[in-house]
């Protein structure tokens, strides 16, 4: 028999890549990472009053809806499989104030939302953050007293807002003013309110971002915003620092773990993952959502593509899912295959 070896043969030493590549079957046989709508938490905008549906200009495809609305839109991401959904509250400006003091209402805005859908959806996980910037009057996530965001005064006022939160049926606080002890202070002051079963997603790597940008026009803090986050926010140039900043969350009782923003932050990911073995989240921002939707809009890359490899990525770092403004777009893709 004639011998057809080829150079190539004798420089991998018989092995080829692209034997597993070189069909369909084989490529699904092989397939490392899946994103299933199981992988899926749907950021959503609550607004006062009924019946609106507001699109936000800076993020295409999103609205802030009043909560009727958020009640249709939970039955549907509910209907296509979506685990849960992460709410967010733009309040009247009246009711901000220096220390976000409409945090401490039991009946406000993100309260009453989170009673109505888990009213209405029962099965249906209700994530609820509980840092002031949707209630201050100046854009911080904590108290501001002079040019300081206090910790430990703002740390009392958010354990404080995690039990309302938790009254109101919320059956996850997930913390993002990233004060230093407040996940352990949240965890005491839940289960001394005999919310033992209320989990805790902690945001324990919030980057100083320029990714934010739509979030604060949906929540309109933008235009409030006196300095920067820097203070409380860690620095994009530090992952040892995000890590250990990490840890202490663990310490303290965190259930889960989150990466903010996501996809500039893929090394975090799979360190975070790696060195604590928590449930691991990323959480695809607003400028990584509103740079794919621009991009496709403008006929530069074909979103769908993208919107998908984006988020397999996160499934390749680490992570056991993802709060993405995509999840009923990418779940009524999926639903189809």
């Amino acid at each position: 028999m004639q011998d057809r070896t080829h150079l190539v043969d004798d420089i991998t030493g018989h092995r080829r890549m692209r034997r597993n590549r070189k069909a369909d079957w084989t490529r699904r046989l092989v397939q490392e990472n899946r994103l299933t709508v199981d992988d899926l938490i749907w950021p959503i905008f609550i607004v006062p009053g009924s019946g609106i549906v507001d699109p936000i200009p800076a993020m295409p495809g999103v609205n802030r809806m009043s909560i009727d609305k958020a009640v249709e839109a939970a039955r549907e991401a509910a209907g296509l499989g979506i685990p849960a959904l992460a709410t967010f509250p733009n309040i009247e400006m009246e009711l901000r104030d220096e220390t976000g003091s409409n945090s401490l209402e039991a009946n406000n805005l993100i309260n009453q939302a989170t009673g109505a859908i888990k009213k209405a959806v029962p099965n249906i996980g209700v994530i609820t953050d509980v840092a002031l910037d949707p209630f201050t009057s100046h854009g911080h996530d904590g108290i501001l007293r002079g040019s300081e965001i206090v910790n430990d005064e703002t740390v009392d006022q958010v354990a404080r807002a995690a039990v309302m939160q938790a009254d109101a049926g919320a059956d996850i606080i997930a913390p993002s003013e990233m004060m230093d002890g407040r996940i352990g202070a949240i965890r005491m002051a839940l289960d001394a309110a005999g919310h033992q079963s209320v989990g805790i997603m902690s945001y324990a790597t919030k980057f100083a971002s320029a990714f934010y940008g739509p979030y604060r026009e949906a929540i309109s803090t933008g235009g409030l915003l006196k300095g920067d986050k820097k203070t409380y926010y860690i620095d994009p140039a530090n992952g040892t620092e995000a890590i250990r900043d990490a840890a202490l969350d663990v310490e303290e009782g965190a259930d889960m773990l989150m990466v903010k923003p996501g996809l500039p932050y893929l090394d975090i990911c799979w360190r975070m993952k790696e060195a604590f073995g928590l449930p691991t989240f990323a959480y695809q921002v607003s400028g990584e959502y509103s740079q794919i939707k621009a991009a496709a809009m403008n006929g530069w890359i074909d979103g769908e593509r993208a919107m998908l490899e984006t988020l397999l990525s996160f499934k390749r770092a680490g992570c056991d899912g993802i709060l993405t403004y995509f999840a009923v777009e990418v779940a009524k893709i999926l639903s189809k295959r």
